[in-house]
């Protein structure tokens, strides 16, 4: 089967997950990724795993994003690794980095270093803050980009004055991100026959992650909160919970009633407008929640349907994980981690009907391609000698 980024050869310099997920995005269309890690402990992602140190099994974290792709392991620092990583760069489409703008001069990998030495190379770029800039040498992380941009304080408890969300969202939004402008200037070379320079950071993708909230602000400094500007619930049944949303609905509160079989709340004064049932919410919801307590989760759900109203089961991911909708999904994937074993992670969101997105390849141990992929590339035994005397290779 002829994949959609079949011929693209990507390095893959990246560390953590901005960078590595965007290249694992692009393996699983087809493209041949050589992640190129340093050192012999390679990308710090290895090591972020507790579990996995304690027990020696590979690090989940660094499984989820690094399918796909072949491992080569350099030694930057040194003259012989960097004129290997040259001889690589010749012959890829793609280079993804992750490295700080200090870090990138002292390499000579600059965008303006290899633009003129490599015209039709994607130079990727994923970075914390951004390039220039006040913060531009501040180590990036997800939860400080939550802080940075005011995603933090967006809460919908009055009771918090801010809240970190405990999933690096914002990682995953910016790889996501980083792979849509390759991919954009993988085919504008097309045309141009030219590389460029495409660059995300996590502040940036913090901000977009906030796009409409954003846009009332700045339009007419109003700021909008899902959570508190609209009705909404959550409530226990007799085996879990449910949410409702009373998005797109005149008068949700009325729907909520009718679903349940109860006096119509929104009858009442302080209940009588949509703006009124969320600013008064938790007091309509202490009157409904019994009643919904009665119910089980799928009898909850049902007649919120019945009544056309937004409504979902509150899962843990362990439930989530195992939900029917999932599984038909196809979301989890297996993957092979090394020693004949495999393990169930997510697979890629994006389907394509005709070229789809494959695991044809398991989590490469540090370096366990570097001779290869050097052999690929002109490399003879006495250069690879040659490489392991000096430290280029390790």
């Amino acid at each position: 089967m002829t994949r959609a980024l079949e011929g693209i050869r990507v390095l893959d310099l990246g560390e953590i997950m901005q960078g590595p997920l965007a290249a694992q995005v692009l393996g699983d269309f087809g493209a041949d990724v050589i992640k190129v890690e340093r050192g012999i402990g390679g990308d710090m992602m290895r090591s972020l795993d507790r579990v996995a140190g304690e027990t020696g099994e590979p690090c989940s974290y660094y499984v989820a994003v690094n399918r796909n792709k072949r491992s080569v392991s350099l030694n930057l620092k040194t003259r012989e690794g960097m004129a290997a990583l040259h001889r690589l760069l010749a012959e890829a489409d793609v280079l993804v980095h992750s490295y700080r703008p200090a870090a990138v001069r002292r390499l000579g990998l600059t965008y303006e270093d290899l633009a003129g030495r490599y015209p039709k190379l994607v130079y990727a770029s994923a970075s914390g803050f951004g390039e220039t800039g006040p913060y531009a040498h501040k180590a990036g992380q997800d939860m400080l980009a939550q802080s940075l941009s005011g995603m933090a304080r967006t809460v919908g408890d009055p009771n918090l004055r801010a809240h970190i969300l405990p999933v690096p969202v914002v990682d995953y939004a910016s790889g996501m991100a980083l792979a849509q402008g390759i991919l954009a200037a993988l085919l504008e070379r097309e045309r141009s026959g030219r590389g460029q320079r495409v660059s995300v950071n996590l502040l940036d993708t913090a901000l977009a992650l906030q796009t409409l909230e954003s846009a009332s602000l700045l339009m007419y400094q109003r700021e909008t909160n899902w959570v508190t500007d609209w009705y909404s619930g959550i409530f226990e049944t007799t085996d879990g919970m449910v949410t409702v949303l009373g998005l797109f609905r005149d008068n949700a509160l009325h729907l909520v009633c009718k679903a349940l079989g109860v006096e119509d709340l929104s009858r009442r004064p302080e209940f009588a407008t949509a703006e009124l049932q969320a600013r008064n919410k938790d007091k309509a919801n202490e009157v409904l929640r019994d009643t919904v307590r009665a119910l089980s989760t799928d009898e909850a759900i049902a007649r919120f349907d019945a009544v056309d109203l937004l409504s979902a089961p509150l899962l843990t991911l362990e439930e989530a994980l195992a939900h029917p909708q999932v599984l038909e999904n196809g979301t989890i994937t297996q993957v092979e981690v090394g020693g004949g074993r495999t393990t169930r992670i997510l697979g890629n969101p994006v389907k394509l009907s005709r070229t789809p997105a494959t695991t044809r390849r398991g989590v490469a141990e540090v370096g366990e391609h570097t001779e290869p992929v050097l052999r690929e590339s002109g490399f003879t035994d006495d250069d690879l000698a040659r490489l392991r005397a000096s430290g280029g290779i390790r």
